[in-house]
């Protein structure tokens, strides 16, 4: 815990990893089969990724449970193993951490999939219990922080922070998803994100996934100025995917990201990765273009 809030308030620019799923399926991941089945069939390309991201220079890599509360896996044949999968994907992320000296891991913790009450199905107590049994397992499995990514709805993140607020000690960041430009599906504003999770306690407050990385530019301008002091996590999409013969190709090049990863340092971001489209190159770019900064 204390290393990562450590090195925040030192000012260290840190580097995060790039996306789980996009790079399963080039590596053969077929359609329809979630990554945290993985964990329990075959967990060899998930250690296999990790590590890439790893050597590529990421500071912190993601456990492989975006999707796995009990509620977001009640269709997979693991649904009743939420917890164990949870600690073993922390243990293979912990053990490709291993790997260079410093490299953190953050348990991912993603949305359940559904909405809840009053606009969708979910009881908001039963979506609380499932990021509690999420939080406590990714905690008892070695994380040194938790990420709550790729959120929408407060009501949501809520139930993902207090569940975790109440089973562990460990670092928070709280991250929000705007694929309608600098607003989220539900019309969530970069502002209100950060202002609330500020005045929740949260160690960080980001965004990841979206559309462009104008946008992103965008969404990052918001929380710098609602929130000018509040150290801010960055994962952007490389792009809006495009098909071509049925496979799904992004547009942003490493050498983008790279550059975009500087704009973002020198806007107030403290921890820059990427998301969906984003390979071990994209993330070797940027921690290059980092380290560079770092020096400056």
């Amino acid at each position: 815990m204390a290393a990562f809030i450590d090195r925040i308030n030192k000012g260290e620019i840190l580097v995060s990893d790039g996306a789980t799923g996009t790079n399963l399926q080039s590596m053969g991941l077929k359609p329809g089969i979630p990554p945290e089945d993985l964990i329990m069939d075959k967990p060899a390309p998930l250690l296999e990724l990790a590590s890439k991201f790893v050597a590529a220079g990421a500071d912190i890599i993601l456990t492989c449970t975006f999707g796995g509360t009990s509620l977001r896996m009640r269709d997979s044949q693991y649904a009743r193993q939420s917890a164990e999968i949870n600690r073993r994907a922390a243990g293979i992320a912990r053990q490709a951490a291993g790997r260079r000296d410093g490299v953190l891991v953050g348990g991912s913790i993603g949305p359940t999939g559904q909405l809840l009450q009053p606009y969708g199905p979910l009881d908001p107590v039963q979506v609380y219990e499932a990021y509690k049994e999420q939080a406590a397992a990714l905690a008892e499995g070695g994380v040194d922080l938790l990420v709550i990514e790729t959120m929408f709805a407060l009501e949501e993140a809520d139930a993902a922070y207090e569940a975790a607020r109440d089973v562990t000690e460990l670092p928070v960041v709280v991250s929000f998803s705007y694929d309608r430009g600098a607003r989220t599906m539900m019309g969530v504003r970069p502002a209100d994100v950060i202002k609330h999770y500020s005045e929740k306690g949260a160690d960080l407050v980001g965004a990841n996934c979206g559309t462009s990385l104008e946008s992103m530019e965008q969404v990052l301008r918001e929380y710098r100025e609602a929130q000018p002091e509040m150290p801010i996590w960055i994962k952007p999409n490389a792009g809006l995917p495009r098909l071509v013969e049925g496979v799904s190709v992004y547009d942003v090049t490493p050498e983008m990201m790279s550059k975009a990863a500087v704009k973002f340092a020198g806007m107030g971001a403290r921890v820059l990765g990427g998301c969906c489209g984003n390979t071990p190159e994209h993330v070797a770019a940027i921690a290059q273009s980092v380290k560079q900064t770092r020096k400056t």
